[in-house]
């Protein structure tokens, strides 16, 4: 019981900081392998008594777009968020092109009924440690957010981002 789960995809990931921490109070395992994620509906209920203004980093002991989350726990996450309008929700991954799947393909048949490409309060941002993994953001600018960020860390080397930020 309890824990977090993730596994690794890059270089960024072999000083994870939510796996030092699962392995000293949470599930005590390593994250590689196969993982079966599980929705705890009163976490998402908690989302429903913030107060307006609060931010909120979504899934920051792990990733929402690692492979194993079936697409229909993301969307019933996304649901949350969207019913939130006046909190903001930071979503970080380093599969940036499950997220613009996620955005192009998944979004439109789910939320078919809504006109919404992505929640104006949903933050969609990708990790890049490298030059190597630069190009993650290649998949960030197909996400239709209202804002897109960037997070250079565990920063491995020097970085220029210019090709991407003009």
């Amino acid at each position: 019981g309890g824990g977090w789960g993730c596994s690794k995809v890059s270089p960024g990931c072999t000083s994870c900081y939510a796996e030092r921490l699962n392995l000293r109070r949470g599930n005590k395992r390593e994250f590689h392998g196969k993982w079966e994620f599980q929705l705890k509906e009163r976490e998402l209920e908690t989302w429903y008594k913030l107060p307006s203004g609060s931010k909120v980093f979504v899934e920051d002991m792990g990733d929402l777009f690692h492979s194993d989350i079936p697409w229909g726990m993301i969307c019933r996450i996304f649901e949350t968020m969207m019913n939130r309008p006046s909190v903001t929700f930071q979503v970080l991954t380093k599969r940036p092109g499950r997220m613009a799947f996620f955005a192009e393909q998944i979004w439109p048949t789910w939320f078919a009924s809504t006109t919404l490409k992505w929640p104006a309060n949903v933050w969609a941002g990708t990790s890049v440690e490298s030059q190597k993994y630069a190009p993650r953001l290649d998949c960030l600018l197909r996400v239709p957010a209202k804002v897109r960020f960037v997070s250079a860390e565990p920063l491995l080397e020097w970085l220029d981002l210019s090709e991407w930020l003009a």
